[in-house]
């Protein structure tokens, strides 16, 4: 008898009730995810198809651009692959101007790269992912007992220094994302840029905030390196940051 019980046991913890308990379905158990579900998930699988991309999704890379306003999402099916463009969102407010996030209360958006490390359904802003700010760059660079926390991309079109969008976008956006990460990605790549470094309009208005501050000029050419990568090859460089917080690119 106790060998039948454990036998049954087994089975539901490798085949059964416990192994469906993936991430999405955990957040689905929320309501506005599952609403977002409801709403989303048939519109976007078609577009997934179109583009020629499996779903649900297996990686996300998201980057977004403070002046210019955008946030773009891309997939791909794995990593050898290149990534495709899916998704291109209007930031709908913000704070601060260019330059990196150095301490608690400036309501600077940060810049630099981050991952997607929290999944909040009930976020006051609606629906919210956090990022890993501060980062290991951000440690050195910043204020060291107050750099700040809690950046978020996340609905309700308000911000102190996170990054919103409007509340059907953040839908598709977390939706997306508790997929990548419920198939295996759990470090989904956000690079935050301060300017779109193709666009001559955006790049006349950074030189003009860093004709004087050499620093962020260094800081910014460091980031559009990784920009510039991406947009040749489709796919992301191996990024390191050296002993004075500075990212390096291989």
């Amino acid at each position: 008898m106790r060998l039948f019980v454990l036998c049954c046991f087994l089975l539901l913890f490798s085949g059964g009730v416990w192994a469906q308990n993936s991430f999405v379905d955990f957040q689905k158990s929320n309501v506005r995810v599952a609403n977002a579900f409801k709403l989303k998930e048939d519109t976007l699988a078609k577009q997934f198809k179109k583009a020629g991309l499996s779903w649900p999704p297996k990686q996300l890379y998201i980057r977004s651009f403070k002046y210019d306003s955008q946030l773009e999402v891309w997939a791909r099916n794995n990593s050898t692959e290149p990534f495709k463009l899916i998704k291109t969102y209007k930031i709908c407010a913000l704070s601060g101007g260019l330059g990196p996030k150095r301490i608690e209360g400036d309501y600077q958006v940060p810049e630099g790269f981050y991952y997607i490390n929290m999944f909040n359904p009930k976020s006051t802003y609606y629906l919210s992912l956090g990022l890993n700010y501060p980062n290991v760059s951000d440690q050195l660079l910043s204020d060291s007992v107050k750099p700040g926390s809690d950046i978020f991309i996340h609905g309700t079109c308000v911000t102190v220094g996170c990054i919103p969008i409007m509340d059907n976008q953040i839908d598709e956006l977390y939706l997306l994302a508790s997929y990548a990460k419920s198939n295996g990605e759990d470090f989904i790549p956000v690079h935050i840029f301060p300017v779109r470094f193709d666009n001559p309009k955006s790049m006349a208005f950074l030189e003009k905030v860093t004709k004087d501050d050499k620093a962020y000029g260094d800081f910014a050419q460091s980031l559009e390196k990784v920009y510039n990568y991406f947009e040749k090859h489709k796919t992301l460089p191996v990024i390191t940051v050296n002993s004075k917080g500075n990212y390096l690119m291989y």
